[in-house]
Formats: structure tokens, sequence, C-alpha cells
């Protein structure tokens, strides 16, 4: 229905949720608008398939040490656990020698102190070309461990400046009941308008106007959570237009690939261990990575990311499932191929309000994310993962950064002082005491 409010927040994934928390703490009025039938966006959590916790997108929770996401779990009854560290490495049918891990491993770490030294530069470019030229035999399994495994595309696509800004990840955890349950209860009582998407959003001096086929919205200001992808797929338009150097920099901030093929595969035919991490040796970019017995289950599943994810997953699930297959058994043995009972795989290239997976900066385009938090008209403002410099292509990063927009539309509202309107009092208090 029409109506009017202070805030309307347009996508109830992590960004659109955090905005609306912290605005509903403010106790200033607001909408949230989701396109799609559920809440999450990214990050979501299924049961119904195989019985047990999937999370058919976002699953390690990464740097949980001071997160806000996981300090609010302490009410919640969700149980947060570390992530084993170290992986597996399968050379074939086997697991790796000590002898070749002692030459994988270093050079995996020089790879990635490459990538960070090249990223303190001035000048930026494709990851792919700073990497050592010794990695030998091991270029490609370690190429797919830094940029499809990590971030959804291949390291010739992406910015070796905006890669380098993200902390190291040894530190990771998990969610037993589900990262987008997690999500979901953290949106409790919170108002949302599902199956509502938005086709226009309109803006002047007196407010801005979301118009959807449920009724139009009018409110003082807006945030938007959609995805880079949607952002310039032209399913929403936007009056008057988005500026041209904003657009190029969510176009420039595209979404990578990344899916999961999932198993479930009773009585552990692999033989590992809860939450085990395999990676192959592999000859070329046709590989994946393997998450097993996901929370101490029969849930296994299989990752598939970069520019072979997104092929493969143009070819269907059928396509997926069956190089999935064919891979375990190429690494375990026909026997446990033949183990597995179900099977199911994520397409998120395909999901028309989401259109992939995380946001990557492309080569020469580090300052991109910047561009996107600059307000329109200073009523509309961008929030989600590819606004987060350092965090990107995370539920924490989505979730900052729908805070951080919440109090800057507060602030629009007069419901917050700005920062250099608080300085003078805390030193004022400082004196005084």
């Amino acid at each position: 229905a029409s109506g009017e409010t202070d805030v309307a927040i347009i996508g109830a994934g992590a960004a659109g949720i955090a905005a609306a928390r912290r605005i509903a703490a403010a106790n200033r009025r607001f909408v949230l608008l989701e396109a799609s039938d559920r809440i999450g966006g990214r990050c979501v959590t299924d049961t119904a398939t195989f019985g047990v916790p999937f999370d058919l997108g976002a699953h390690w929770i990464h740097r949980p040490d001071g997160s806000q996401l996981t300090g609010a779990t302490q009410t919640t009854g969700f149980e947060i656990y570390t992530a084993p560290r170290g992986q597996t490495v399968r050379v074939g049918p086997r697991n790796a020698r000590d002898s070749e891990l002692e030459t994988f491993i270093p050079s995996l770490v020089r790879a990635r102190r490459a990538i960070v030294d090249a990223g303190r530069g001035r000048a930026d470019g494709p990851a792919a070309r700073v990497l050592p030229a010794d990695l030998g035999d091991w270029r490609s399994t370690i190429e797919f461990v830094l940029g499809p495994f990590a971030c959804g595309k291949d390291l010739a696509s992406v910015s070796v400046v905006d890669l380098a800004r993200v902390p190291e990840r040894d530190n990771d955890a998990f969610c037993r009941q589900g990262y987008g349950a997690l999500i979901a209860k953290l949106a409790a009582g919170l108002p949302v308008r599902l199956s509502t998407p938005v086709s226009r959003i309109g803006w002047d001096r007196s407010g801005v106007e979301v118009v959807t086929a449920k009724g139009q919205v009018r409110a003082r200001s807006a945030i938007v959570t959609v995805s880079t992808n949607v952002l310039t797929s032209g399913k929403i338009t936007f009056k008057p237009e988005i500026a041209r150097r904003q657009l190029d920099a969510a176009a420039a901030l595209s979404l990578g690939s990344y899916d999961h093929i999932a198993f479930d595969m009773p009585r552990n035919p692999m033989n590992l261990q809860r939450d085990d991490l395999v990676f192959e040796k592999s000859p070329g970019n046709r590989t994946a990575a393997l998450l097993a017995n996901v929370s101490g289950t029969s849930l296994q599943m299989v990752e598939v990311a970069g520019d072979f994810g997104r092929e493969l997953s143009s070819k269907g699930e059928g396509a997926m499932i069956e190089f999935a297959r064919e891979w375990i058994a190429s690494l375990f043995g026909a026997n446990a191929k033949n183990a597995i009972k179900r099977s199911y795989a994520t397409r998120w290239n395909e999901d028309p309000f989401v259109l992939g997976a995380m946001s990557v900066a492309a080569p020469g385009s580090a300052d991109a994310r910047k561009i996107l938090t600059e307000p329109f008209a200073g009523r509309v403002w961008l929030a989600g993962e590819a606004l987060h410099e350092t965090q990107w292509g995370t539920v924490n990063g989505a979730w900052e950064s729908g805070q951080r927009t919440a109090e800057a539309a507060l602030r629009q509202l007069g419901a917050l002082k700005n920062p250099e309107e608080e300085k003078p009092a805390q030193r004022s208090r400082k004196r005084r005491r």
C-alpha cells in the first residue's frame, strides 16, 4: 500500500536488515522492501532439501573476532565455532605428500604476499600479473585458491589493489544452524514487505518516491542495497538518472560467479573430517574445492567459481552435478561417487534479484567502491558488501555498510549529529574532568 515514512530501504539482505535495525533503534519510521519471497539476499539457509542446514550462499564467517554480527549471537542461541585451519590437498586419488605440501604452502604464502606488496604501490592492474614466476606446476591451484575460491573471479580480472586491501582470513568461523538462519534471526520483528520489487526511484527537494507494483512509498530518504549487477541491469530506473561516474563504478564492481554443488553422502565414504577443506593439484582452471561433512553432517559442498564456474552454471544444474560427481570420483574413487544420495546446485548468476556472487573490482578500478558511497542529492544512499573497502564480498562488510549508511540517513533526518558537531562537546567534557 502507498504511504509515507522517514526511510525507504530497498533490499532485505544483510545490509538492508542492518540498516532497518539501526533506524528502528533511533525510533524513526521505515519500510523494508524485498523483491524476492524471502529475506537474506545472498545469505540464506535451506533446511528442506537435505534435512540439515544448507547455506545456499554465504557460509564462511570471516574475521568473527569483534564482528558486530557474531557479537549479536550472544542472545540468539546460535552456535558459532572456529573453522579448522589449513586444508587437505589431493594429487589425483591420493593426499599430497609432505614434500609436495612443503612446496605448495610456501608458494601460496609467497603469492599472497606478492599481491599485498603490489597493492601498496600506486599502479593498479590484474592480480595475476604480480604472482611469482616460479610457482611451477602449483600455479593453477594457487590461482584458484586466491582468485575464484576467494572472490569468485579469475585473478586476471581482479584489481590487485582491491584484492590487497582484504585482510588475511586466518580465523574464520561457521554457524552450526546456518549463516542465513543467523541473519534471519537478526531480522526477527522487522516488518518486511516480501515479493515487492521496486521499479522506480525518484527524488527531489521534498523527498524520495519509491514505486512498486503494490503501491508507492514516499520517504524523506532512501537506502538502496541491491547488488551492483542489479543496479546496472536497468531493473530499477532512477529519476534523475544516476551520475555516469557512479554507474561506471558499479559496472567496474560486477559480481563474480560462485556456486555450491551439494551432495548428501552418508557414512563418510571419503573418510574426511568435519568441515575438511579440500583442494586438488590442478593443471588448469577446470577445478573446484570441497567442504566436507559440513558442521558434522553428511552434507558435502563442491564449490565452483570464476570463469569456469560461470561457464558450468550456464549449462544448467544437471551439468553442474555431473561435473561434481566425476570430480569427486577422480579424487576419491568411484565408490565415493556411488555413495551420493541427494544433490542440489545453486545458480546465483540466474537469480533475477541478485545476478551473481560477490562484487570484485576490475583492474584499474580500485577506487570504485569509494565512488559508490556518494549519496544522490543527499537523500539516496547505496549500501552493501560492494561499498566496504576491506570486507567486500562478505556478510560482515554488507552489515557494516548498512549500519553506516543508516547513520548517514539519520543525520540527514536530524536524528543524529554530524561527527564534527560531536567533537567540541567531547572536548568540553574532557576539560570539565
